[in-house]
């Protein structure tokens, strides 16, 4: 199979993604069942995070197992280093987006409408969505460098069966970018829609013509870390927006169902690995 047909699979496991993200469309939901689309989505995105902390992990893992200790050291500290970054980053950008202010209005006829223009702060609801975009965008990018990896290897059966199990874990990821704006009852654009979706499922088209080129286990781990970190932040916020809808058993639940999708697409890819 040529790089070229490699690279247009990764693509379609990436823009799988979009099979979740029409969800967004849907008008206004009860409340209970906007805290269940969040709860769901949280669920989603907690097994994201084990599953990307595994796969980061497994380098250092398998170097302490064969007492490769300059390895393992240096694949822990890029762990390390990028799950901060991921985490601590995304509250530093969230913090100084939060304090920015208006700009000063210039004097004169209109300033006053030009600065309305200028100026449209994001909703709650929308940066979650951009976050969470960007998380699992990270994410992906690392998958791309899994597939990319595996094909410039010769194991172009396990590329195929990444390919595949990828494009089922993102049609899932795409419903978790766009829960926030259902659950809050803000309809995207369709343009907004194709925008998170390139910013989520890009990365894996992108990752897939990288690794065929570049085999890099520090690579790989970094993004794997920075995915986590930022990952790990949008499950607190949505925590924070779960407290609020004060319907622990609904939430309990629907977190539950979130994990538990996230572990059956895992399965089939296992199952049908083997």
């Amino acid at each position: 199979m040529s790089s070229a047909n490699i690279a247009l699979l990764g693509a379609i496991a990436g823009f799988t993604i979009y099979l979740g993200l029409p969800f967004g469309r849907l008008r206004r939901p009860a409340p209970r069942l906007a805290a269940g689309l969040n709860a769901v989505a949280i669920g989603i995105l907690i097994f994201l995070v084990w599953d990307v902390l595994t796969a980061a992990w497994e380098p250092t893992d398998e170097a302490l197992g064969k007492h490769e200790w300059a390895t393992a050291l240096s694949g822990g500290l890029v762990l390390m280093a990028g799950l901060a970054v991921g985490l601590v980053g995304l509250v530093s950008y969230d913090s100084w987006t939060a304090c920015r202010r208006a700009p000063g209005r210039p004097a004169g006829p209109g300033a006053a409408v030009a600065a309305d223009v200028t100026y449209r702060p994001r909703t709650q609801a929308g940066s979650l969505a951009l976050m969470i975009a960007t998380g699992i965008g990270l994410h992906n990018f690392a998958e791309g460098l899994a597939i990319g990896n595996s094909a410039a290897r010769g194991e172009l059966s396990l590329a195929v069966l990444l390919i595949v199990g990828f494009g089922l874990h993102n049609a899932t990821e795409g419903f978790g970018i766009v829960a926030p704006l259902a659950a809050a009852g803000e309809r995207p654009s369709w343009k907004t829609l194709f925008l998170l979706g390139l910013l989520g499922g890009g990365p894996t088209f992108l990752g897939t013509v990288v690794g065929q080129r570049l085999v890099n286990d520090t690579v790989s781990i970094a993004f794997l870390a920075l995915a986590a970190g930022s990952i790990l932040y949008v499950v607190i916020e949505l925590l924070a927006v779960a407290r609020k809808a004060d319907v622990k058993t609904l939430t309990t639940w629907c977190v539950l169902l979130g994990v538990v999708l996230g572990f059956v697409t895992d399965a089939v890819v296992t199952a049908a690995g083997a």
